[in-house]
C-alpha cells in the first residue's frame, strides 16, 4: 500500500480540475459527486451539500477524495488516502446517514470509522453495479409507464415510503413528519425523473427515479412494484419503459442492486444490463 505523507484537507476551488480529473476516471461509479460538482463547480459547501475531503497538494493532483455531507462518498483507488481521510473524519462526530462507494474503498474507510462511529445498522458488503447503453431488445416496454406529474403526488408519495422503508428498515418520515422527503419527491416528480404507472383507481403499481443524472448516465434508484402485483412480471416490462424513457436524457442507466436480491438481479439481467462493478454500503 502506498505510503502518503500529505495529510488530508478540505477542498477549495483551486482544486476544481483536480477533482474533476478524479472523477472523470469512472464518471459511471462517481456520478453523485459529479452531479455535486456541476451545481458547485467552486467547492463551495454550502453549494455542495457537504465538503470534499482530499489528500493531495493543491495544484499537484489528487490520490483521492470523499465527499462528506448527507453520504459519505469515497473517490478513487488509492485505498492508503482514503484510510488517512478516515482518520481524519473519525475525530469528528459521525454527520452521514451513509457510507456508499466502490466496495475496496468503503471498506477501507469503514475499518477506521468503525472503531469510532460503529456499529453500523446494516452492511450490504456487495452489491453489483449494473449499466445499460442501449434499450431492452427482448422485452416489449410497459406503454402505461410515464412521468409523473406533481398533482399525483399525493397517490405517488406513498409508494415512494413504502419502497424506502422496504429497503432500508425505517421510514423516511421520522424526523421532521416527512417534510423533507416529501419535498425531496416532489423535485423529482417536478425535475421529470419520476415514473410510474397507476391503476384505474389511480394507485400507483410500479415506480421508479432517476436519483442521479450525470454526465455519462441516468442512476435509477426506488424500483417498486405494490405487493399485491409481486410475482406477476409487472416490473420487467416497467423497467424496460424506464431504460427507454431514462436514456432519452443521458446516454447510458446505471443502477446498485443487493446481492442477495435474486429476483432482481434476474430482472436486470433479462433486460440487459451487465455488471461493471460492485459497490457496498454502510448504512446507520
Amino acid at each position: 500500500m502506498t505510503v502518503i505523507q500529505v495529510q488530508p484537507r478540505v477542498l477549495a476551488a483551486a482544486d476544481e480540475l483536480a477533482v474533476r480529473s478524479l472523477v472523470q476516471r469512472d464518471r459511471v461509479l462517481n456520478c453523485v459527486v459529479e452531479a455535486r460538482l456541476r451545481r458547485a463547480p467552486d467547492l463551495n459547501p454550502q453549494r455542495l451539500g457537504g465538503y470534499l475531503w482530499g489528500v493531495g497538494e493543491a495544484g499537484d493532483g489528487l490520490r483521492a477524495a470523499a465527499f462528506a455531507g448527507g453520504n459519505l462518498i469515497p473517490v478513487g483507488e488509492d485505498l492508503g488516502a482514503l484510510e488517512l481521510i478516515a482518520g481524519q473524519l473519525a475525530r469528528t462526530g459521525r454527520g452521514c446517514s451513509s457510507i456508499v462507494g466502490a466496495c475496496d474503498s468503503v471498506e477501507a474507510m469503514w475499518a477506521v470509522l468503525s472503531r469510532r462511529w460503529g456499529p453500523a445498522r446494516a452492511v450490504r458488503a456487495s452489491q453489483p453495479l449494473l449499466y445499460a447503453d442501449t434499450p431492452s431488445s427482448g422485452v416489449e416496454p410497459d406503454s402505461r409507464v410515464r412521468r409523473v406529474r406533481l398533482s399525483e403526488l399525493p397517490q405517488f408519495l406513498p409508494a415512494a415510503v413504502s419502497m424506502f422503508t422496504e429497503e432500508l428498515g425505517m421510514s423516511p418520515t421520522g424526523q421532521d413528519a416527512g417534510r423533507g422527503y416529501r419535498a425531496r419527491v416532489a423535485e423529482l416528480i417536478s425535475s421529470g425523473r419520476a415514473f410510474a404507472c397507476f391503476d384505474a383507481r389511480g394507485q400507483v403499481e410500479f415506480k421508479a427515479e432517476i436519483g442521479v443524472l450525470g454526465s455519462a448516465t441516468a442512476q435509477v434508484q426506488g424500483v417498486w412494484v405494490r405487493p399485491d402485483l409481486r410475482g406477476r412480471g409487472v416490473a420487467t416490462a416497467a423497467m424496460a419503459a424506464v431504460l427507454q424513457l431514462a436514456l432519452e436524457v443521458a446516454p447510458s442507466v446505471s443502477l446498485y442492486v443487493n446481492d442477495y436480491n435474486i429476483a432482481g438481479r434476474r430482472l436486470y439481467d433479462r433486460l440487459g444490463m451487465r455488471q461493471i462493478g460492485t459497490l457496498s454500503t454502510v448504512l446507520f
